[in-house]
């Protein structure tokens, strides 16, 4: 008997163990690193990454004719003094609405007792009504109780004495003696009152010198070490190199400047749109009368570097000021929709046109890098997530060994559109294969989608079922969804279809029969009429695969999507004979089609010649598709005694369309002459 079905997997090598043991232990190291060193690494972040904000401002004033040392110096000078200036605005602000508030209690206390009125006032009415009922339903149980103890009562007295007699006595138990408390006289506290000493202009200083203490300090060790990465900032980037790739300086150099262009132009566009997020926030609630409109529009600007919330929680609290100023409700309304039409603007049209999207990172990596990075370093984390992000994204593309960042975290899409139509296919989910491919349809034709998409996802499913990777059930998915997607999107997909007959059609047969078979079922069995004009009808013939029936079938629909009678029929339909009414010389193309190189192609000769002998007027042109188009280079497979070859639909149709034209061009001829 052979046991080999039942013997376990063997395990992993030592080797293997060893890499994903020694990976465990570097992310461990590196996350503790990051964890507890973030007194230290927090300031270094920020000051390299504002030195990538403030690179194009010191080259700026390099061209100007201004040495190193003196445009950094005014580089950082301006950025000191204009986060000095902003934090003075917001300071003075807060002071003038904290002395204001006083003016609009009343107005915050009718809004507060109103609100009450509408959720807990109306939400105790309810309470107390259900209440009300469980009391009466209490109280009815009650009476109940009573009614029955009543009846039980009357039962025993009428049952006499002799039941009272044959009852055990009561045991009587003494009651404990009670001893009187003694008497004590009552002492009555003394208050004592005690007196703070008043503080003096020195403890204020200190109290407020303290507070803003650990934020000065921070901001001084990033200017320090600012000044000094803008000096050393060719030197920083040589040693890096260096360090980081000394034996491929073309690829880390491309790596660092591919970096640096991304966070500059990041920085810069993120710099213009939220200051401009913020003035127009500062307008709008200036004409809409809010109080202290500057502070509101520089905190929407400040907060907005946060990804995402930081705009809605500036909303929040400015929304909240209305509601306290404003008697009604029409100003914290219009505050709302002044952040909602500005951040959707500043969203969905500013920003595309300023970076388009190119920073490379997904919607789901920005958020989750967001929770990670406020969940190490605090706030600070939080701001700087999207950098620090785009900068394991850029590594990852440029460096091999972390090519696992670009996947997880970049925009690009993890899988081709050939294996994403396959995988789709797999698990029967048609339905998303449709909608993208009527996406891609929108900006290219029919043709380009089965030549780029269709058949490199059928070459696919092939490469598996050669090697037995798919079962049987799987090989039904993949052939119900492609006939699923090529009868939603395909050229004749726009007429309406009858839905008699479907069930006729063998469940084993291949997808382009099934296709096949619709069409007849709509047209005929000879898909369309027979007496037509001369030369008005293409034939598409398969070499015999099912590869090669779906592969034709759908040459069929891209023709017919062009105004041409084109017709699907099979190497067998070569040998039946034609019907009486069929018009003489009605075929004027013959299309030999094979989706694969494989066994099939080598028919392609002795069908060439079946067809030379049945239609000896018709242009004979073979389709050989290469499989999968990433691969460089297909050759093209030539075979005797035909007229021209392609190698993909698009090929194909264009030479259909050709003949039709130079027909035309030569009646037109005939007819002048």
């Amino acid at each position: 008997m052979d046991h080999s079905a039942s013997r376990e997997p063997d395990p992993p090598p030592a080797p293997l163990l060893r890499d994903r043991a020694g990976g465990i232990v570097a992310t461990a190291t590196v996350l503790a690193l990051l964890y507890f060193g973030r007194d230290v690494l927090v300031p270094v972040t920020l000051a390299v990454i504002l030195s990538l904000a403030l690179a194009p401002l010191v080259r700026a004033l390099r061209r100007m004719g201004l040495g190193q040392t003196l445009s950094v110096l005014g580089a950082v000078l301006a950025l000191t003094l204009s986060c000095a200036a902003v934090a003075i605005v917001i300071g003075m602000q807060v002071v003038r609405m904290t002395q204001s508030l006083p003016e609009y209690e009343e107005t915050i206390r009718y809004k507060l007792s109103t609100l009450n009125e509408l959720t807990v006032g109306r939400l105790n009415a309810l309470s107390g009504q259900a209440g009300r009922i469980i009391n009466q339903n209490t109280a009815t149980r009650s009476k109940l109780a009573a009614a029955r103890a009543d009846r039980e009562r009357s039962g025993v007295a009428r049952s006499g004495p002799a039941a009272l007699e044959r009852a055990p006595p009561r045991a009587t138990v003494p009651e404990p003696a009670v001893d009187e408390p003694a008497t004590t006289e009552s002492v009555t506290p003394i208050p004592v009152e005690i007196h703070e000493p008043p503080t003096n202009s020195f403890q204020v200083m200190q109290r407020v010198l303290g507070s803003i203490w650990v934020p000065l300090e921070t901001a001084g060790i990033v200017l320090v070490v600012l000044v000094f990465v803008l000096l050393e900032h060719e030197a920083v980037r040589d040693r890096f190199i260096r360090i980081a790739g000394g034996t491929d300086i073309r690829s880390t150099t491309l790596a660092l400047n591919d970096a640096g262009e991304r966070l500059s132009r990041f920085f810069v566009s993120q710099f213009v749109v939220n200051l401009g997020v913020g003035a127009a926030v500062w307008v709008g609630l200036t004409i809409a009368g809010l109080p202290h409109a500057l502070l509101w529009g520089a905190f929407a600007g400040v907060l907005r570097f946060v990804p995402y919330v930081g705009v809605w929680i500036a909303a929040l609290f400015c929304t909240v000021l209305a509601a306290a100023v404003d008697p009604g409700w029409t100003l914290a309304i219009a505050t709302v929709a002044l952040f909602a039409i500005v951040e959707l603007i500043a969203g969905q049209l500013v920003e595309p046109q300023l970076y388009g999207h190119t920073t490379g990172l997904s919607p789901l990596s920005v958020v989750v890098a967001a929770i990670f990075w406020s969940w190490l370093w605090g706030p600070v984390g939080l701001i700087v997530s999207t950098p620090l992000t785009l900068c394991l994204v850029v590594a990852g593309r440029h460096i091999k060994a972390l090519s696992l960042l670009d996947v997880l975290l970049g925009d690009n899409q993890a899988l081709t559109m050939p294996q994403r139509f396959y995988q789709r296919a797999l698990s029967a989910d048609a339905d998303e294969i449709i909608a993208g491919a009527r996406t891609f349809l929108k900006r290219n034709s029919f043709a380009t989608y089965c030549d780029v998409v269709l058949m490199p996802a059928l070459y696919l499913a092939r490469l598996d079922l050669n090697t037995g990777a798919i079962t049987a059930q799987q090989q039904a998915r993949v052939r119900d969804a492609m006939v699923a997607v090529i009868g939603a999107i395909g050229g004749e997909a726009r007429r309406p279809r009858r839905r008699h007959g479907r069930k006729s059609v063998l469940d084993q047969s291949s997808a382009g029969r099934l296709l096949r078979s619709q069409r007849e079922q709509e047209f005929g069995l000879f898909q369309g009429p027979l007496s037509v004009p001369p030369g008005s009808i293409i034939l598409c013939i398969g070499l015999g695969s099912t590869a090669d029936e779906l592969a034709t079938e759908l040459l069929v629909r891209i023709l017919r999507d062009q105004k041409v009678d084109a017709r699907h029929v099979s190497i067998e339909d070569l040998n039946a004979p034609l019907p009486p009414d069929a018009s003489p010389g009605g075929v004027s193309m013959v299309y030999i089609v094979s989706a694969f190189p494989s066994e099939e192609r080598r028919r392609g000769e002795s069908t060439a010649e079946k067809v030379r002998q049945r239609f000896p007027g018709a242009c004979v042109v073979t389709v050989f598709l290469p499989g999968m188009l990433l691969q460089p280079g297909p050759a093209i497979d030539t075979v005797r005694n035909t007229d021209g070859a392609a190698t993909s639909f698009g090929q194909a149709a264009q030479i259909c369309l050709s003949m039709q034209q130079d027909k035309i061009k030569t009646g037109a001829v005939r007819e002048g002459g």
